[in-house]
């Protein structure tokens, strides 16, 4: 009975697992689309993000993108946070975030435009 159970709940996490989207937010900010993807599922560990900026339908490429991921404090857990700073690569903005435990992370984007206004997305992600 032992091994069924295992072999149900193994079955449960793979296809959970299998059936589980990249990161695919977008939104709004002061003008500017922003849009938040990631190649794969958001998972425990090391994740690569990616942000595209865009004002009046046009790619922005010279702006300084920075993000902090953090989970508050809860009883038993500390406060936790993790801080990127992106890199532009074909076009898009790519940083490596690293969640150090499974839930529910808030997140601030910030990114500096090219006539110095810092502009702030706030969001979260389950992972």
């Amino acid at each position: 009975m032992k091994n069924l159970f295992k072999v149900i709940l193994t079955m449960l996490l793979a296809v959970g697992i299998l059936n589980a989207e990249p990161l695919s937010q977008m939104g709004e900010k002061n003008g500017y689309d922003v849009k938040l993807t990631s190649e794969k599922s958001l998972i425990v560990g090391n994740n690569d993000i990616y942000v595209q900026l865009s004002k009046d339908g046009n790619e922005v490429r010279d702006a300084k993108v920075k993000i902090k991921v953090f989970m508050p404090e809860m009883p038993g857990m500390p406060y936790m946070e993790y801080k990127a700073k992106a890199k532009l690569v074909d076009g898009s903005y790519k940083m490596m975030v690293n969640f150090a435990m499974g839930g529910t992370w808030q997140y601030h984007l910030k990114f500096k435009s090219k006539d110095g206004k810092i502009h702030t997305v706030r969001g979260s992600v389950n992972i």
